[in-house]
């Protein structure tokens, strides 16, 4: 039963702790100002208010987000591209681009701190300050 009760919990923690994967083409409210996605060609358009900061070759949009607690404004976003997956900081103005250059399909994404963590079909990655790092077995926990 001690053991039942255990895997719920966990079960529970882990699932409030990962961030969805989401296909919202905005608006989406940032610190930077009002992101928008817009289709053009064969890819996207990330815009900040009316501006394009960055553009992207994907046949659909992904992304998943970093709500921060003001107002549920999206501080950070990693955005799943035909390249590999690219993070937005919007913690920044202009927002800060941050390609990974390592081609993975992303399932899911964790934010603790200045780093994301994400789970890909190769294993755990790491991403923090520009580099990206195969995680190994560890007792951290991430939330």
């Amino acid at each position: 039963m001690k053991r039942l009760f255990l895997a719920a919990l966990a079960a529970a923690c882990f699932a409030t702790c990962v961030h969805a994967q989401s296909n919202a083409s905005g608006p989406l409210v940032t610190p930077s100002g009002e992101l928008q996605f817009e289709r053009v060609d064969r890819g996207f358009a990330a815009t900040v208010d009316k501006e394009i900061f960055d553009r992207f070759g994907a046949n659909t949009l992904a992304h998943f987000d970093d709500i921060g607690n003001a107002n549920d404004t999206v501080t950070r976003m990693l955005v799943q591209t035909d390249s590999g997956p690219v993070l937005y900081d919007f913690r920044h103005h202009p927002p800060l681009v941050e390609r990974l250059n390592t081609r993975m399909m992303v399932k899911r994404v964790f934010w603790q701190g200045d780093e994301v963590v994400m789970q890909g079909p190769q294993g755990w990655f790491r991403f923090k300050q520009g580099v990206l790092t195969k995680l190994q077995s560890s007792t951290t926990t991430y939330h």
